[in-house]
């Protein structure tokens, strides 16, 4: 498995937040922690910006893709909207999540709570060339649904 490094940087008065970190040895995800000042309660059907108290610097060539946990979506139901969200290479700024209740409960964001998992993955850029035909396949112009 390939290792990158890649600065992380505490926002000030989350020193108590946990880094993000992997749960397992082959896990893609790491956690990632809500850094709510105090609890904030999601109504069902509401979304709410969550920050993380945190903000990296990946190297060029990679994005942070930000994902819920199947844990709070199954039991609570709580998602993110916006997933999954991209971190780009050249985002400095404070991480957060966009937390949407589906459940039919009220859900309470804790301080420090497991709230989103990060994967990192390496990115390409495309370059389009413009064509006047594109190439022959089985499947051709066959749309959503179709395969």
């Amino acid at each position: 498995m390939q290792t990158i490094k890649v600065h992380i940087q505490k926002m000030a008065g989350n020193e108590d937040i946990p880094l993000p970190a992997y749960m397992t040895d082959q896990a893609a995800g790491m956690d990632i922690f809500a850094a709510v000042a105090s609890d904030e309660m999601i109504l069902p059907g509401e979304r709410k910006k969550i920050p993380t108290g945190i903000a990296i610097a990946l190297p060029e060539g990679y994005e942070a893709q930000i994902r819920p946990r199947s844990g709070l979506a199954i039991h609570q139901g709580i998602t993110l909207l916006n997933s999954p969200g991209t971190i780009d290479a050249d985002y400095r700024g404070e991480i957060a999540l966009i937390v949407i209740n589906h459940g039919q409960e009220p859900f309470a964001v804790q301080r420090g709570m497991r709230l989103a998992q990060m994967v990192i993955q390496a990115v390409c850029q495309a370059q389009w060339i413009e064509s006047s035909a594109l190439d022959h396949t089985e499947r051709g112009p066959g749309g959503f649904g179709h395969t």
